[in-house]
C-alpha cells in the first residue's frame, strides 16, 4: 500500500494540461488495480512520457505540419526557427522542411 501511496502523492502534484490529463488517467487505473503498483514501473513511465524526445518527437511533428499561409514572413521564421531547434533537425532536413512549409 505505500507504493500506491507514494504514487498518489506524486501525481496529486501534477496540474493542467496534459500533465493533467496523464494525472486522471493514472488515478483511474490505480482505483481500479486490486494490486500494489510498482514504483520502479511508474517512474519509467514518467521519465518515458515527459522526457525532452516526447517534447522533440512533438516539435518534429508541429514543424512538419506548420504553413505559413497568411502570416508575416518574419514572424514565421522566427517560429519555424524555434521549432526547428525544439526538434533537433539538422540543417538539410530543416532547410527541406523550410522549402515544403512556405
Amino acid at each position: 500500500m505505500e507504493t500506491d501511496d507514494r504514487i498518489t502523492t506524486i501525481l496529486a502534484h501534477f496540474r493542467g494540461d496534459v500533465v493533467g490529463i496523464y494525472t486522471q488517467r493514472k488515478l483511474n487505473g490505480l482505483e481500479k488495480e486490486t494490486g500494489i503498483q510498482d514504483w520502479e514501473e511508474f517512474v519509467q513511465e514518467i521519465k518515458t512520457t515527459f522526457s525532452d524526445k516526447t517534447k522533440a518527437v512533438d516539435a518534429e511533428w508541429k514543424i512538419k505540419t506548420f504553413k505559413q499561409g497568411k502570416k508575416n514572413m518574419a514572424d514565421f521564421m522566427i517560429k519555424f526557427n524555434a521549432l526547428a531547434i525544439k526538434a533537433d533537425t539538422d540543417e538539410l532536413h530543416t532547410i527541406f522542411l523550410l522549402k515544403k512549409n512556405v
